[in-house]
């Protein structure tokens, strides 16, 4: 069974997936807009981009509300706090490993590395040999 957090997440990574959803989040982090003036600087249709608007809100990166005719869309933070969350778990793992590999390479003199490049020179001419 799926847990709530890796259903949100999986909502939001493949709402980030697409250029087009990304940008719309990019415009109202400056603050809420309406559909329209969302879909003004794309070279699609109203119903495209609100096809687009409800993968984000299915997402819960965005809400929407009606006032009279016009619909309002407002940035939702918590779905990408969430991801960020995840992806700062991997990214403290990641660093401690290349850290650990880092202090390897600088702690191998050159005389171990010539050492190991020549076992291994040797290793494979014998296994050619007849």
């Amino acid at each position: 069974m799926v847990n709530n957090l890796t259903e949100t997440l999986n909502f939001t990574f493949a709402a980030l997936a697409d250029p087009t959803r990304r940008a719309i989040l990019e415009r109202l982090s400056f603050g809420d807009s309406s559909v329209t003036e969302l879909a003004a600087p794309f070279d699609v249709s109203l119903p495209a981009i609100s096809k687009q608007l409800r993968v984000l809100e299915r997402a819960g990166l965005l809400t929407q509300e009606k006032d009279g005719r016009v619909r309002r869309c407002r940035l939702e933070a918590q779905p990408m706090k969430e991801a960020v969350e995840w992806i700062a778990q991997y990214q403290k793992f990641w660093e401690d490993k290349l850290e650990s590999l880092a202090n390897f390479l600088e702690n191998v003199s050159p005389e171990d590395s010539t050492l190991q490049e020549q076992d291994s020179t040797e290793n494979d001419s014998e296994g050619m040999k007849p």
